[in-house]
């Protein structure tokens, strides 16, 4: 029997699939590294490990012998990233095309929500400096879930929001996104823009690859048969449960 999807819920990762945060990530882990008289790892290093929680991220950075906690170094990577945001130096501008996709979504009847390894401050902080904050339902944080790739943050949004794995989406540029998804049973999208490769999120169990935010709505669609609330699809919902 076919059941409908009342509504999707899409979740979209931060740092690298909402905004290009590379470049204020790597400044700020240098800086820290450096204070606690480490050796300050560099951009590419960084960018695998964006998307994790702060202490996790610190941890596989330590690729030294290092007698620095990763708990005592997050407390200095979060008081030099307030200073950044205070200075107005903490840089993190949308990607091309984010707005739009987002107001699309929103517009056709999508549940949305974020789930990333950023503290919730700065979430806030930063969906609010673009005007973005009034668009998302729920809002999954490392403050109060396991770091990706756990399925716990998709877990606590479909709780939130009364949604279903099967009517479920991420989106997210990182393996651990991909992963936290299959995990989780919902759907997977990888964005080509972000900071780990399609061919790696293909691995780790991407259902699509998008290059370009106007292609989001349309690989949306092709997963869930979902047309927004004006055009509901009348096409059956696929690999109900734990998707494979």
């Amino acid at each position: 029997m076919t059941e409908a999807i009342p509504f999707p819920l899409i979740v979209l990762d931060c740092d690298g699939t909402l905004v290009d945060s590379q470049n204020a990530i790597h400044a700020i882990m240098a800086e820290c590294f450096t204070t606690h008289g480490l050796v300050a790892p560099d951009i590419a290093a960084v960018r695998k490990i964006v998307g994790l929680s702060l202490n996790d991220a610190i941890a596989r950075l330590q690729i030294h012998p290092c007698t620095v906690a990763p708990s005592d170094m997050s407390l200095t990577y979060s008081s030099i990233s307030s200073r950044y945001r205070a200075q107005g130096t903490f840089e993190e501008p949308l990607f091309p095309g984010a707005r739009a996709a987002i107001e699309q979504l929103s517009e056709s009847g999508c549940v949305l929500g974020v789930a990333t390894g950023k503290s919730l401050r700065g979430l806030r902080n930063t969906l609010t400096s673009h005007g973005l904050d009034h668009f998302f339902t729920t809002l999954q944080t490392s403050d109060h879930a396991p770091s990706k790739p756990h399925p716990g943050m998709l877990h606590q949004a479909m709780r939130d929001v009364g949604a279903e794995p099967h009517a479920t989406v991420m989106v997210g540029d990182t393996t651990f996104d991909m992963e936290m998804a299959r995990a989780a049973g919902t759907y997977a999208i990888g964005v080509g823009w972000g900071y780990h490769d399609a061919q790696a999120l293909r691995a780790a169990g991407a259902h699509r690859i998008i290059d370009d935010y106007a292609d989001l709505a349309s690989a949306i669609d092709e997963i869930l048969g979902w047309r927004g609330a004006s055009e509901p699809s009348n096409r059956p919902i696929r690999n109900q449960g734990r998707l494979s």
